[in-house]
Order: structure tokens, then C-alpha cells, then sequence
């Protein structure tokens, strides 16, 4: 099962070289990994998903947990949350099929943010789901080049404050 856990950590040299380094350790498969500055200039959310079982996950969690960087790490899987992802899909174009593909976009609600003689960049945005569906809609026009951000998600609602770990030593 595809889980999306929300890591809070410390932004500073070295803590997403931890988290990848625990996935890549534990033999833990990263189906895509975001990272950026929240709203607190010291703290970075990264934004992981990944796959396995629950008792896999909670591992996960629990790992994650005991490094020295993390604040909070929360799995979403299973909580109201908002997905977002961008792509950039190189589709060849032709004179015939420029109309088609600008239809498709607009679809989408997409941005056309580079066009040539024999290719055409468009810019989706939203849920892994409708990122998915654009490409496969574009798919038979022939896709040149794709490059997709990777998930960023947070939980509905309200904001949990964010508490910093207690330095122990």
C-alpha cells in the first residue's frame, strides 16, 4: 500500500541526507521525496512517499522518530489531507496537433510554458491522480521529456503547533 508521510525537520546541513540514508539503509523504497522551508524559516517538511504495510510503515515512523533532526513525522495515508504535484511533459507537436494538445491543457487547467517548431512543455499542476491522467491522455502524441516534482501534502484543517525536541544531552 502507498503511504505519504509529512517529516518535520530541522533545516539545516545533513538531515535529509539522514532521512534518505535510514530508507536506503532499511531497505525502504522511495516512490517520490519533497522537500522545503515551512513557515518557520529553521524547519524544512519534507514529504515522503513510499510503500508497504502497516507494520512496515510504523517502522518507518518510529526510525524516523529517532533521528536527531526530526520534529514531528506524521503518516497521512489514512487522514483528510491535500496532494500536490507538478509535471512538465515535453509532447511532440505538429501543425495538426497543436489544437488537440492546447485543448487538452486547457482540460487539465495546465500552462503552456514552452512551445518550438516540433514540441510543445506543458505545466500540470494538482493531485498524483490528475498528473497521472494528463500523461496518460498525452501519452500517444508522443511524450519527449517528463519531469514531476514529487508530492507535497499537508492534513486538512487545522495547523498542530509545532513543538522542537528537547535536547537531551
Amino acid at each position: 500500500m502507498k503511504h505519504t508521510i509529512s517529516i518535520l525537520v530541522e533545516n539545516h546541513f545533513g538531515a535529509f541526507d539522514r532521512v534518505a540514508t535510514m530508507f536506503s539503509g532499511k531497505g525502504f523504497n522511495i516512490r517520490s521525496i519533497s522537500i522545503g522551508e515551512t513557515e518557520i524559516e529553521e524547519i524544512s517538511r519534507m514529504t515522503i512517499v513510499t510503500e508497504g504495510d502497516d507494520q512496515i510503515i510504523d517502522q518507518v515512523v518510529k526510525q524516523l522518530n529517532r533521528l536527531i533532526d526530526t520534529i514531528k513525522v506524521v503518516d497521512l495515508s489514512d487522514v483528510p489531507r491535500i496532494e500536490r504535484e507538478l509535471a512538465l511533459i515535453k509532447v511532440t507537436m505538429n501543425k495538426g496537433s497543436m489544437e488537440e494538445i492546447k485543448n487538452i491543457n486547457d482540460i487539465f487547467r495546465g500552462n503552456i510554458v514552452d512551445i518550438t517548431n516540433k514540441t510543445m512543455t506543458l505545466e500540470i499542476t494538482g493531485p498524483p491522480d490528475k498528473v497521472d491522467a494528463a500523461i496518460n491522455v498525452l501519452s500517444p502524441f508522443g511524450i519527449k521529456e517528463l519531469a514531476r516534482s514529487g508530492v507535497v501534502a499537508i492534513k486538512r484543517g487545522e495547523q498542530s503547533k509545532i513543538v522542537k525536541k528537547q535536547n537531551l544531552s
